[in-house]
């Protein structure tokens, strides 16, 4: 069992870039996507090439608001269930979560707040994600086996980002934002990718700025969390680095049940 985790930066602009080419050579099951920026019926003309893939069950969680944030999930199997939104008003407005329920395990695709825009911003974040932790606890209790893919927005280590001094002051790489990080970790969950690659210099997010990709100066933020429950099954976690349709690029994690 293969999934797949892509920040797109807008399904529509991912699909011109070669994204559905992607979908069809790749090998996974799953594929979670976040910052869709779209609801379903805006890529209507794009159908019948998405088809194609072999990942016949899609499913959506669009933001209120036109053409922001987004998630979605492609599965080639049809989950048992799925649940769209943490059933919280104020929360799912940005429609960044989504949940596929299969036989041995569920997979979510969630794509954590920015704060980068502003001390307002921020403040929802960390409110954000004290409810975020909240909610995976409890459905940790009834859903041991959990596999959360997704845009974090949050560098966990030093090793994770190209300059950690100048970036110290930065949303995304704050004390407070990578501690909460290290408790979630801590409350059951693997970092799937730094359980077998300790390599520096490794990166899913480059900014669009001043070439930073071709430079690789980037950080990672995007994450295949799993719980521990399904750490013996673990068996690959990677950074695809060469696709580029976004800003970021897919990570995966890889096991067998």
């Amino acid at each position: 069992m293969k999934i797949i985790s892509y920040n797109v930066n807008g399904i529509r602009s991912a699909i011109e870039k070669g994204l559905v080419n992607f979908l069809q050579s790749t090998d996974a099951n799953v594929v979670c996507f976040q910052e869709t920026k779209a609801e379903e019926a805006n890529i209507a003309q794009h159908e019948f090439a998405i088809d194609t893939t072999g990942f016949k069950y899609r499913y959506w969680n669009s933001a209120v608001k036109k053409g922001y944030s987004g998630v979605a999930i492609f599965s080639r199997v049809a989950p048992k269930n799925v649940s769209i939104g943490f059933g919280h008003p104020e929360y799912d407005q940005e429609g960044r979560i989504i949940r596929a329920d299969f036989e041995n395990y569920s997979v979510i695709s969630v794509y954590i707040p920015s704060g980068s825009s502003g001390d307002e911003r921020q403040a929802y974040k960390m409110k954000w994600l004290e409810f975020f932790n909240e909610y995976i606890q409890n459905l940790k209790r009834k859903i041991p086996r959990l596999v959360i893919c997704g845009d974090y927005n949050i560098v966990h280590h030093p090793i994770d980002i190209h300059d950690p001094i100048s970036n110290k002051n930065s949303s995304g790489f704050l004390p407070e934002e990578r501690e909460w990080l290290t408790e979630f970790i801590s409350s059951g969950f693997t970092d799937s990718f730094r359980h077998f690659n300790d390599a520096a210099h490794q990166y899913s997010w480059w900014s669009f700025r001043a070439g930073s990709r071709a430079r690789n100066k980037g950080w990672r933020i995007d994450y295949c969390m799993n719980s521990i429950e399904l750490n013996e099954h673990l068996k690959d976690a990677g950074i695809l680095q060469e696709q580029v349709h976004s800003d970021h690029c897919p990570v995966y994690i890889e096991f067998k049940i």
